[in-house]
């Protein structure tokens, strides 16, 4: 389910309306809307096939749906747990607007539809060197119960 405003237009059209662009290793396009000394914020979209690569970060990040379908995440925890929640409108289906994904987390989305458009919002702000990936056989050996989720959101 979109949102007024936004049902009308295509990925391609969000790209250019935002001036995104590839976001390098993970995947999907992206825009930095700011970043100073104590955090930073992207607006992020991701349209099949695209998808954002697992990966983790040393730092907390949070995550706001603004428009387009529902966006299907997959977490990894240190502990061997895994979770599946979905970033989206529709509450009493679970969804959720807003989601923290803690320092450490392995984590991993794609869209449930044509497109769609999140932001993250991280404190401290952005660094190359903050963002670690891993091969599909890896994190499968650890999270094994994550198989099949795992080999969609790794690149082959």
């Amino acid at each position: 389910m979109t949102r007024p405003g936004t049902d009308h237009l295509s990925a391609a059209e969000i790209v250019a309306l935002l001036d995104l662009r590839p976001l390098p290793v993970e995947g999907g396009m992206f825009a930095q809307t700011f970043a100073d000394e104590h955090g930073s914020g992207i607006y992020f979209l991701v349209a099949p096939p695209q998808y954002s690569a697992l990966h983790v970060l040393d730092t907390a990040e949070v995550y706001h749906h603004y428009a387009g379908a529902p966006l299907a995440m997959l977490l990894l925890w240190p502990d061997g747990r895994t979770e599946t929640p979905v970033l989206g409108s529709d509450l009493r289906a679970g969804q959720r607007p807003q989601l923290r994904v803690p320092p450490g987390v392995w984590q991993g989305s794609s869209s449930t539809g044509a497109w769609s458009l999140v932001g993250t919002t991280l404190a401290p702000p952005w660094r190359d060197e903050a963002v670690t990936f891993a091969g599909r056989d890896e994190l499968t050996a650890r999270w094994p119960q994550a198989a099949a989720r795992i080999a969609e959101l790794t690149p082959s």
